[in-house]
C-alpha cells in the first residue's frame, strides 16, 4: 500500500483500534504468566504519512517502525520526540541517516553495516541500539546473517563504541505447521541473555 493510498485512511478511530492490540497483547501476557508491561509495542508506520503517526502518537503510543530510509529520516526529523526504529534492510549508502535519525536499527546484518553506523553516530547522541537479523530458516527471499556467523558478528559489534547490541532479530519461515526456525548454535543465546528480541 503506498503512502497516497494510506493517507486516505481514516485516523479518527486511532484509540480504539490501539486498546484493541493492547487488550491482545494483555491477554497474551497473562496467559505466558509474564509480567505486566513487559511487552513493548512497536507501530510500523511505513508508507503511512506523518498525520497517521500523529493520530497513533496521540494515543499514547511513542515507537514507531520504518522500512525505508528515507521516508523513516523525513518522519523522524519532522516528530524527533518520538523513537524512531529501522527494521528494514541496510544499504551502505543509507546508514548515515539511520545513524543520525533512529534510535534503534534491528536490522545489522555483516560488520560493514555496523562500522559505518558506528562512525557516523553524532557524538551527542547516545549509542544506537541495535539488534543482529539472524536467517534462521535459511530462506534466500529473507536477510540475515547466517546462523554459524552471527557469534562473531556480535563479538565484533560490543567493540563498536556508538553501538549498543540488544539481541537478535528472527523472522521464521512461515509453514502449514506453524514457524520453523533452525537450531542456533550453542553459545549465541549468552551474548545478550536478558534482552533477546525474536520476531516473528
Amino acid at each position: 500500500m503506498s503512502t497516497v493510498e494510506n493517507s486516505a485512511l481514516p485516523h479518527q478511530n486511532s484509540a480504539q483500534r490501539l486498546a484493541a492490540v493492547w487488550h491482545r497483547i494483555d491477554q497474551a501476557q497473562a496467559a505466558s504468566d509474564r509480567p505486566a508491561g513487559s511487552v513493548k509495542l512497536l507501530a510500523v508506520s511505513k508508507t503511512f504519512p506523518i498525520e497517521a503517526v500523529d493520530a497513533i502518537a496521540a494515543c499514547g503510543q511513542k515507537a514507531f517502525g520504518e522500512n525505508y530510509a528515507q521516508e523513516g529520516v523525513d518522519k523522524a526529523s519532522a516528530r524527533p520526540e518520538l523513537e524512531w526504529h529501522f527494521i528494514g534492510p541496510i544499504q551502505s549508502n543509507k546508514t548515515r541517516g539511520i545513524a543520525e535519525h533512529f534510535s534503534w536499527a534491528h536490522t545489522i546484518d555483516r560488520l560493514k553495516i555496523a562500522e559505518r553506523l558506528s562512525a557516523q553516530r553524532p557524538e551527542d547522541l547516545p549509542p544506537l541500539q541495535v539488534c543482529v537479523q539472524v536467517n534462521v530458516s535459511g530462506e534466500n527471499s529473507k536477510s540475515g546473517c547466517a546462523p554459524d556467523e552471527a557469534l562473531a558478528l556480535c563479538q565484533a559489534i560490543v567493540q563498536l563504541p556508538k553501538l549498543q547490541l540488544r539481541g537478535l532479530m528472527a523472522i521464521p519461515e512461515a509453514t502449514k505447521a506453524g514457524f520453523y526456525i533452525r537450531p542456533m548454535p550453542a553459545g549465541l543465546p549468552v551474548l545478550v541473555p536478558r534482552n533477546v528480541i525474536l520476531a516473528a
